[in-house]
């Protein structure tokens, strides 16, 4: 490993309560990836669910800054989980950065905390 960046941020859960798939597809289809969708409505805290994933994104665009030519987008980062229900960052362009992530939600806020090392 030759260096390691970090990135966090927090966001109020109100901004995805109410929000739905049937009336809000554009806007979280734009953010999410469909694995992200299914995760986090497959719980009724769905909105804490997708708040802690966008605030991972934000995070993880955090560690990015000094990449001129990442260009990546929300949906290029992907919030996974493992069998154990720890998340992982799946980046398909970024093939040799390695993600480390830890999230974290109450029913009014969600953060995220993003290391990405080379």
């Amino acid at each position: 490993m030759n260096f390691a960046e970090i990135g966090v941020d927090i966001e109020r859960v109100e901004r995805f309560k109410g929000r739905t798939l049937e009336n809000d597809a554009h806007f979280l289809k734009s953010i999410f990836t469909d694995s992200e969708l299914e995760y986090s409505f497959s719980d009724n805290h769905f909105a804490q669910h997708l708040c802690a994933r966008f605030c991972a994104k934000e995070a993880v665009i955090k560690t990015l800054n000094n990449m001129k030519n990442a260009d990546i987008q929300y949906k290029d980062i992907e919030v996974l989980n493992n069998k154990d229900g720890s998340p992982y960052i799946n980046i398909k362009k970024l093939k040799k950065s390695t993600f480390k992530i830890s999230l974290s939600h109450t029913s009014e806020y969600a953060v995220a905390f993003a290391i990405r090392m080379e």
